[in-house]
């Protein structure tokens, strides 16, 4: 397309093998989950999460396969905030994690009755434990657009301070509007200097617009997944979003959508092959 140009330093952390598989009803396989990291690799996207260790020796086996495929994309594994998680982790062979912390008061004291002093004292303890364990590390904002602002801005200082890569701004109830997700991601950029990854829900709709909203507010990381399959009403499509940043921005993330197209229709078949089954099993 011209007047296109390559989008520079924004990159794709798609998340279909772990957040999109946490759709109602939705089961890879594991031949499945590397059949599709082969293609996201293929398509060009940036980073793959792959799953979550602490889930189980079936995933953490198909985890060990995507890791050892020696793909171009690296691989991250989703984690809580416990040593327990990272150890899984680890012992999978992955040398990137991504820790998720839940910053809300709501999620901070029913989640996980615990208090913002005992998240902050935490984090350090975890991305120590992850960086002298040789791997790289994003941490997760889990709802941080319900989160005080002061309390999401001190967290995110810490963990700038441990050494963490990036933070990833997460709508986990699909709350925000494109007005205020370029609006909090240029500010927390502001006052922390981190590297944001946006992770938006659809559950009004406006998943794509939120995540291209948060890029023009300046974040560099966006969270995807294929069909934006996910929680609840999901999440910000791949094929979606890569159109959308070309078309309101005039930027290219160089994808192969050649193989996106095929990617897509294979994820369809996947998920609608196990929804079928279980209607069937229902009846």
């Amino acid at each position: 397309m011209k007047g296109v140009e390559t989008v520079n330093g924004i990159q794709i952390v798609d998340t279909t093998l772990r957040d999109g598989e946490q759709a109602a009803g939705i089961v890879f396989t594991a031949a499945e989950k590397i059949a599709i990291a082969k293609m996201l690799d293929r398509a060009g996207v940036h980073q793959i999460e792959a799953g979550i260790p602490a889930m189980g020796r079936e995933e953490q086996e198909t985890i060990k396969k995507i890791i050892n495929l020696g793909l171009k994309a690296p691989i991250l594994t989703w984690n809580r905030l416990n040593l327990g998680d990272i150890k899984a982790s680890i012992n999978c062979g992955a040398n990137f994690v991504h820790i998720s912390v839940p910053v809300s008061e709501i999620h901070i004291h029913c989640k996980l009755r615990k208090t913002r002093q005992w998240i902050l004292d935490n984090i350090k303890r975890a991305v120590w434990y992850a960086l002298n364990h040789g791997c790289r590390v994003s941490v997760g904002a889990e709802d941080a657009s319900r989160a005080d602002f002061a309390f999401l801005c001190e967290f995110a200082g810490v963990a700038r301070g441990e050494g963490v890569e990036r933070l990833r701004y997460a709508d986990t109830l699909g709350i925000l509007d494109p007005f205020s997700a370029r609006e909090r991601v240029r500010e927390l950029i502001e006052v922390t200097g981190l590297d944001i990854e946006i992770h938006a829900h659809n559950d009004f709709g406006m998943a794509i617009a939120n995540t291209v909203a948060a890029v023009k507010g300046g974040a560099r990381y966006v969270s995807t997944t294929v069909n934006g399959i996910g929680e609840r009403a999901g999440n910000a499509p791949v094929e979606d979003v890569d159109i959308a940043v070309e078309r309101f921005m005039g930027y290219s993330f160089g994808l192969d959508r050649n193989v996106l197209s095929a990617l897509s229709r294979f994820v369809a078949e996947a998920t609608c092959r196990r929804l079928r089954y279980l209607n069937q099993a229902a009846k």
